[in-house]
């Protein structure tokens, strides 16, 4: 006899409440499942640092975002160039990995000295500014 059953492993449903550090928010469900009615959406606005967002230390996120505007920045120079990997290391004096780690956006492995030197190379101007927090 056939079994329609599926032997497959149900997968588990995902938690209603973030676990990421910092964060409270519950996540609420959009669906309605069978018995249930469908819960409202409810919007959050965030901040303009995503990293102060999903619960860095203000000090940390702020360079975070930094590093990861300028890294922005490099990606865009290098793809709207066409260049490949091997290309854009050879302009920029790297290796082809560490450019793969830029394409890729990993921010912890680029300190902002790095990549502001990596944007003058390529002449682009950085300029930084900064305004008091608000209250």
């Amino acid at each position: 006899m056939y079994s329609t059953r599926s032997k497959r492993k149900h997968k588990k449903r995902p938690s209603t409440t973030s676990r990421l550090a910092g964060s409270v928010i519950e996540r609420p469900s959009t669906v309605a499942r069978r018995g249930h009615e469908a819960r409202e959406i409810r919007l959050i606005r965030g901040s303009d640092n995503v990293f102060e967002d999903v619960g860095f230390e203000a000090e940390e996120a702020a360079n975070l975002k930094a590093r990861a505007d300028l890294l922005l920045d490099l990606r865009q120079y290098i793809q709207a160039r066409g260049w490949t990997q091997g290309e854009a290391a050879a302009f920029f004096g790297e290796t082809q990995p560490r450019i793969s780690n830029l394409l890729k956006g990993e921010i912890s492995r680029f300190s902002i000295d790095k990549l502001i030197n990596l944007l003058a190379r390529a002449g682009i101007r950085v300029r930084l500014e900064t305004e008091p927090r608000a209250a």
